[in-house]
């Protein structure tokens, strides 16, 4: 992907991904790519996370990235994994800095002003909105990002298939993160493809 744009355009809504055991990635990615959700946000959360992202990027039409990437060191290493974007909860210098220099498609969190700023400071102008509903919902993204016209968002926290479309509906949001469509434990595929094809048809 050559834009955070490019990414947050391949579907309206991008699955938050925990996972728990490298078994079960290319099953999942299978069930979401088949769903129409081909943007697929493998969080670094837990110890087996590097080695999902290496499975997944085998799935025919998976575009996979990292999330939760917290610095520079752990930014390298989804870049290393294979990481096509990335997703961070905030945003520091350090951290910034190196995903513009990587020139890898990075999504940010934001949650004020005092973020934006130091996110276009750094060139940057896709951001994500986290955590979304507890940071005071969709009233708080628009106010926060009128002064900010170039900006453009993926509200992620707390949102779910019936808020989604309410979310979709704001201007500046391209698409939201969801970790609704992939429940915790054992995966039901047939459930999650069903789920994917749920968020597909909301734009």
């Amino acid at each position: 992907m050559s834009s955070p744009e490019a990414v947050m355009r391949l579907a309206p809504v991008i699955p938050v991904l925990v996972i728990e055991d490298v078994a079960h990635a290319v099953p999942i990615a299978q069930a979401l790519v088949a769903g129409g959700l081909p943007a697929l946000e493998v969080t670094l959360r837990t110890p087996c996370a590097l080695d999902v992202i290496r499975a997944m990027k085998q799935v025919p039409g998976a575009v996979v990235g990292a999330g939760t990437v917290l610095n520079p060191r752990e930014l390298d290493a989804a870049l290393e994994a294979g990481a096509e974007f990335i997703v961070s909860p905030g945003l520091t210098p350090a951290l910034g800095k190196a995903a513009v220099e990587a020139g890898v498609p990075f999504l940010p969190g934001t949650a004020n002003a005092g973020d934006i700023m130091l996110g276009l400071d750094l060139g940057l102008t896709h951001f994500k909105f986290f955590p979304a509903e507890a940071s005071g919902g969709i009233p708080a993204l628009k106010a926060i990002a009128g002064p900010f016209g170039m900006a453009k968002f993926c509200p992620t926290g707390g949102i779910t298939l019936a808020t989604a479309p309410d979310w979709l509906a704001v201007g500046p949001v391209l698409c939201v993160g969801g970790s609704w469509i992939v429940p915790k434990g054992e995966p039901d595929v047939s459930q999650i493809e069903a789920n994917a094809r749920a968020a597909a048809a909301l734009k």
